[in-house]
């Protein structure tokens, strides 16, 4: 399978006072085309600056990360910045939607910034909001506002799809829909998604589980099928 972003010996350092915290402590991880990979572990363990990095939100201390075999190098922001627009989507935790826009505006401003965007209503019928597309986040669940939020990630068309605990402000039965549309869009769109998770039912849906703990994956399991986010239970 074709790699399509990798990291080799990633290192991050915080200092924190007179003290330096080793958030990642030497991490080797590829992602290839079309997959959707777990990263499993418990607060702490890393996953989150791991996914930055992977991001290009932030820099590791050491280490190198590449782009379909092109190295991506530190210090130049702009090429950072056009990086990130071009071939990586995120989804957070919390949904970050412009309280004054419409579900339309929200994800239609996303597209404004991108090579060969989708139309903002082909984003949002693909989350399953066609018929939403009018209304503010004020007037939609959170369920309803993370799917707008995913839809304005990939309606950039992104080669990489990073997610960071999607489900983690929602009761179950609503992360279990928003897993629903993870999963559509890396099966028909063909995006390779990466998933933070602590939850290891929520792993049970990708291709790949990474586990990490102290700053390091420990490690790597294949699904020998995946099972689908509506069955799941947790």
């Amino acid at each position: 399978m074709t790699v399509v972003l990798e990291g080799r010996d990633l290192r991050k350092v915080y200092r924190m006072g007179e003290v330096d915290v080793e958030a990642l402590a030497g991490v080797d991880i590829a992602l290839h085309e079309g997959e959707l990979v777990a990263l499993l572990g418990a607060s702490g363990s890393g996953k989150s600056t791991l996914l930055n990095i992977l991001g290009a939100l932030d820099y590791p201390t050491s280490g190198e990360l590449s782009y379909r075999g092109q190295k991506i190098e530190e210090g130049d922001d702009a090429h950072l910045t056009a990086f990130r627009r071009r071939h990586i989507g995120f989804v957070f935790q919390f949904y970050n939607l412009l309280p004054s826009l419409t579900a339309w505006e929200n994800v239609a401003l996303a597209t404004e910034i991108a090579d060969d965007p989708m139309d903002a209503s082909e984003a949002l019928e693909l989350v399953g909001l066609g018929d939403r597309v009018d209304h503010f986040p004020a007037q939609l669940s959170g369920g309803e506002q993370q799917r707008v939020a995913i839809a304005r990630a990939v309606a950039k068309r992104p080669d990489v799809l990073l997610c960071d605990e999607p489900t983690g402000a929602l009761d179950a039965a609503t992360g279990k829909l928003v897993l629903e549309v993870i999963e559509r869009v890396n099966r028909e769109v063909g995006t390779t998604t990466a998933l933070i998770t602590h939850n290891l039912a929520i792993a049970t849906i990708t291709d790949r589980v990474l586990t990490m703990a102290g700053g390091k994956i420990r490690g790597e399991t294949r699904n020998s099928a995946r099972a689908h986010a509506k069955d799941l239970s947790w």
